[in-house]
């Protein structure tokens, strides 16, 4: 076999374990592992084994991973984020499907501090779905609102998924935080036209609108400060210099513990289960993301990662087709794996054909993370959907669910289509920036 064949059998070999349902960090690690061996010996595949983990690991760039995590488990223990909710829904009570909105907003807003769409979804949904329940709001409506909403968690910034392309693609992590927001706020923008336009054909959907006077409005607003807070604490000094990226995190992370104590709903016990989880999440992001590293040496030594790029780009040389293929490839995958190790496992073939291309790889990272967090929603798998599920119990089965999210995939591939075929939308802040 020549050094292209070994590539491509072993990414063959890796998509049938994937299949058989091992684990992908494993998978990866294992055929990179003997790939380099059947390429260059025994040697070269232990070195690379042995260094290219702590080579990965200790960049410093994904320090910023844990504290970020660890920043979302807090805020989501400590429920700093409830006045979200209550905030948003004393404002959007008099709209069509105000509650629903209101948990559109409140996703918007922990996703500010979380980065983690399972998290945002997690919380929204202890707090939002039983809410809307007790209101007559129809259980796909808004079971579904909020599955769609805890997406937003991975665009808003600070972003796990942004920070980990970052690293891998070598591209500006405050820049892709800037080219997020705008993609995020669309995605936010667009949840509600939809629940506003389904509630005007169907009211049985949602109770009628109510009045809040503005007394009370602004009274609400007094719940926020918790995650104001702590979002002014991270923004204002990520965007004024006072700290980079990595350190944010820590940063937050501190700052939400002192807004825990200070309420008084954070103790040992909530903060042993957040380090927990946290420690749990990283380690499995770190596995995998070693597997994807060793992965993309793999190819290149074998020569399959350029064959495939070239051959991609041979089969149509129209930068639209190519879009639309890898946007098929990843719509396809997110209905079988998590985010992330779509990503990890997918960026060593697909990055070489977006520079090829000539694309923005900072507008790309948006587009990604966008098909991304659609794959959180479509079945079969559709993370958010089953962790809206084990969140609110028996008040809605997960077929409801699922149907629920069918109106907002729609506008998911609209706001995409925006971002592919007007790449300004993304790129404008961070060229305002600098």
């Amino acid at each position: 076999m020549s050094d292209i064949e070994i590539g491509l059998a072993g990414l063959g070999i890796l998509f049938m374990l994937i299949a058989l349902r091992v684990p992908i960090g494993l998978s990866l690690i294992g055929v990179s592992f003997g790939g380099l061996y059947v390429l260059m010996g025994w040697n070269v595949a232990w070195g690379a084994l042995a260094i290219m983990p702590y080579q990965f690991a200790a960049n410093w760039v994904l320090s910023s991973v844990p504290m970020f995590l660890l920043l979302g488990f807090i805020c989501y223990h400590a429920e700093l984020t409830q006045g979200m909710f209550r905030a948003a829904r004393a404002w959007t009570a008099s709209l069509p499907g105000g509650l629903a909105i209101a948990a559109v907003f409140g996703s918007a807003g922990f996703a500010a501090v979380c980065g983690s769409s399972v998290a945002c979804s997690a919380a929204m949904g202890r707090i939002a779905v039983p809410e809307m329940i007790r209101a007559r709001y129809d259980a796909q409506l808004a079971t579904g609102t909020v599955a769609v909403a805890g997406t937003i968690g991975a665009l808003i910034p600070p972003s796990i998924i942004l920070i980990l392309y970052g690293v891998i693609a070598q591209v500006s992590v405050p820049k892709l935080f800037l080219g997020g927001i705008t993609a995020g706020i669309i995605t936010a923008i667009g949840y509600c036209l939809v629940i506003v336009i389904r509630v005007k054909l169907n009211p049985a959907l949602a109770p009628a609108d109510i009045k809040v006077p503005l007394s009370e409005r602004m009274a609400a607003l007094k719940d926020t400060w918790p995650i104001v807070v702590v979002m002014i604490g991270i923004f204002g000094g990520l965007f004024s210099g006072a700290f980079t990226p990595t350190e944010a995190g820590a940063i937050g992370a501190f700052l939400s513990c002192l807004v825990g104590l200070a309420r008084r709903t954070l103790d040992w016990r909530r903060f042993r289960m957040a380090v927990e989880e946290t420690m749990i999440t990283t380690a499995a992001l770190i596995v995998i993301a070693v597997g994807a590293t060793l992965l993309t040496r793999f190819l290149t030594l074998s020569g399959a990662g350029d064959f495939l790029s070239e051959s991609i780009i041979g089969i149509s040389a129209n930068p639209t087709m190519i879009l639309l293929g890898i946007i098929l490839v990843y719509l396809l995958l997110g209905m079988f794996l998590e985010p992330i190790g779509a990503m990890l496992l997918t960026m060593p073939i697909v990055l070489p054909i977006v520079e090829d291309a000539g694309w923005s790889l900072l507008w790309f990272g948006i587009v990604l993370t966008k098909l991304l967090e659609i794959g959180m929603i479509t079945p079969p798998i559709g993370m958010n959907i089953f962790v809206i599920k084990g969140v609110i119990g028996n008040l809605a089965t997960t077929t409801q669910i699922f149907r629920g999210v069918t109106w907002f995939i729609v506008m998911d591939l609209l706001v995409l289509a925006l971002l592919a075929l007007w790449p300004q939308i993304v790129l404008i802040l961070p060229e305002m920036m600098g």
